[in-house]
């Protein structure tokens, strides 16, 4: 029998299969299914401090109603606490204490002073390290790209030397050069990347003619991105890779780890087909790796990544758009030379 277990940021793991962050991994009840179907580790779900403050601000609100109030009007008036970060601080001593596996908490801070000191408190809940998220959606037209790039850089080091647990950081794709910043990164000392975010975009109702939210769900084929630049940067960095955003099969999980990645992280496709389909996902990289004689992930891990592939190292490159426009009518045609081939069953 295949042997799954692989190594995550210096953690051990019986499988490749992390449960990401999300509205799953709040409820206790979540945790232990996802533990019971045979998850690997848990991302609990990000503490935000867009969220705290958002909180802090109707507190302020609340408490200002009574401004007016004579003493005596005041006694009567309830207590009115502000939970700040407590709240998620002990929810997440609570999930480390009913689990089995390791988990992972997540943090998105704003301010380079409140990064630090929730990675702190964060660092002393026991749990077993800690995903930073980091993004900037260009608001300023006066920011440079330099200068969010070394802002999150200058983050990263003070957290690095201010807690000893593990850190991963989850990057979107959004930067000028994403592989240069992930590589000073590295030297950092950034222990994992998990590629990549997924965010609420804006969306319209032209009825209404008012905004509206749009899912932020994954869809079946968005690993792509993600696969690219796993296969860009496995043995060019010393952190893991962590595979993220669209993996919904076992086959999915396969080809993030030929590409590179040491695991994956599955949130929208346990929304879509349950806790059960982590199962499944196990079942199907074991079945493969049983059809390919492989004993350990190892012994095929990033074996299609750029560094390995001396037959077509340029797969990874844009260039490669270029062949497959000046072979687009054999791939319409679809005759015996195209060079599209359908999926493999597993």
């Amino acid at each position: 029998m295949s042997n799954l277990s692989t190594k995550y940021m210096g953690i051990e793991l019986d499988s490749p299969i992390i449960l990401g962050a999300s509205n799953l991994s709040t409820d206790f009840n979540n945790l232990k299914k996802a533990e019971e179907y045979g998850v690997a580790a848990v991302v609990y779900k990000s503490l935000f401090e867009e969220q705290i403050q958002l909180e802090s601000y109707r507190l302020d609100e609340r408490l200002n109603e009574f401004n007016d109030l004579n003493a005596e009007m005041l006694q009567i008036h309830p207590k009115i606490e502000h939970a700040g970060p407590d709240e998620y601080l002990l929810n997440i001593r609570r999930a480390k204490e009913s689990l089995t596996i390791p988990l992972i908490a997540s943090l998105n801070a704003i301010n380079h002073d409140t990064w630090i000191k929730y990675a702190k408190l964060i660092s002393e809940t026991g749990v077993d390290g800690i995903e930073l998220n980091f993004y900037q959606i260009p608001l300023d037209f006066n920011l440079s790209s330099k200068d969010i790039e070394d802002a999150q850089i200058n983050i990263l080091k003070e957290i690095r030397q201010s807690i000893s647990i593990p850190i991963s950081v989850k990057l979107s794709p959004d930067y000028s050069n994403i592989l240069n910043f992930i590589k000073k990164m590295d030297k950092v000392g950034t222990d994992s990347f998990v590629l990549f975010n997924s965010f609420f975009q804006p969306d319209i109702n032209v009825t209404s003619e008012k905004h509206i939210k749009s899912s932020h769900l994954s869809n079946v084929g968005d690993y792509k991105q993600s696969l690219r630049y796993s296969g860009l940067l496995y043995d060019n960095i010393k952190a893991d890779i962590c595979s993220s955003h669209g993996i919904f099969n076992g086959e999915d999980v396969i080809k993030m780890l030929l590409s590179g990645a040491t695991c994956v992280q599955v949130v929208s496709t346990i929304y879509r087909n349950g806790f059960g389909q982590i199962r499944n996902l196990k079942k199907e990289l074991e079945d493969w790796m049983d059809l390919k004689n492989y004993k350990s992930i190892d012994e095929f891990r990033g074996k299609l990544s750029r560094k390995r592939l001396t037959s077509d190292p340029f797969i990874y490159k844009r260039a490669q758009y270029v062949e497959l426009l000046m072979n687009s009518d054999e791939m319409i045609a679809g005759g015996t030379n195209s060079r599209i081939t359908p999926p493999v069953k597993i």
